[in-house]
């Protein structure tokens, strides 16, 4: 399934947001938005999502959802949502429990994302014995227990150290290398967004418009060893954004 967005446009109240927003969501590629503070990526992402209605425009989904898929469009957050009173199978497991599968196969689904996501000796362990990383990967594994069509990710490692934060990406990486899946990736961090965006949407201050596309060729699992293109690309990010970023910083501290 991919998404298609025709000139999406939102306010609140006499602030307008996004403006004129036209944007193709491919099948089994990563979306990364990225912009100045305000410019409203996390409000696109929840227009995508179902969560708002934009004023104006349209997001319309093309194709059939993945065979298995329990909920099409499926967040992963960057404070984890994580229940303290659940084990890590339990929580991954929270999602599946509206649906009438039977218990062996709720079980089994468990039992692979939590492998796919190298936590299957944890599957006991409860959130406070977890690091920031380790809950992150939890969240993960439960948006992967619905086999989602689309996976829509707002700033999901912006709380993790930098260290923490390579390893995730180094398991995003694996994991969309070994079953590639759609996903639309918010991040200010534009390191983040060249490691792992096959897309990456520029948007102006708000309100939020498209400044550029900027597509990266180079494959996934090839990236680490293409570090002086990817600082390329990451260079010519920030001349889109520079000035506009700090107009937005500005703006946020005179309102």
């Amino acid at each position: 399934m991919d998404l298609s967005l025709t000139s999406v446009s939102h306010r609140y109240g006499t602030t307008e947001v996004l403006s004129d927003i036209s944007l193709d969501i491919a099948d089994g590629r990563i979306m990364c938005i990225v912009g100045p503070s305000g410019c409203g990526k996390s409000t696109l992402l929840r227009m995508i999502g179902g969560l708002e209605r934009p004023d104006r425009g349209r997001i319309v989904q093309n194709g059939a959802v993945p065979e298995g898929c329990l909920n099409p469009l499926t967040y992963v957050f960057q404070d984890f949502a994580l229940l303290p009173w659940r084990s890590v199978a339990g929580n991954v497991g929270l999602v599946l429990e509206d649906h009438r599968l039977p218990r062996t196969h709720r079980d089994a689904i468990i039992a692979d994302v939590l492998a796919r996501t190298n936590l299957t000796e944890f599957r006991d362990a409860w959130p406070r014995q977890l690091s920031g990383g380790m809950k992150q990967r939890v969240a993960i594994a439960r948006a992967l227990a619905v086999k989602p069509a689309v996976m829509l990710m707002d700033e999901p490692l912006s709380a993790l150290d930098a260290q923490t934060r390579e390893l995730l990406m180094d398991d995003l990486v694996a994991l969309w290398t070994r079953a590639p899946f759609t996903a639309v990736y918010v991040t200010h961090n534009l390191a983040e967004a060249v490691r792992l965006g096959h897309r990456i949407v520029v948007l102006s201050r708000r309100p939020g418009r498209i400044r550029d596309i900027v597509e990266i060729d180079i494959p996934l699992a090839e990236r680490r060893a293409s570090a002086p293109a990817l600082e390329a690309h990451q260079s010519h990010l920030w001349q889109l954004m520079r000035d506009e970023a700090a107009a937005a910083v500005q703006e946020l501290h005179d309102a």
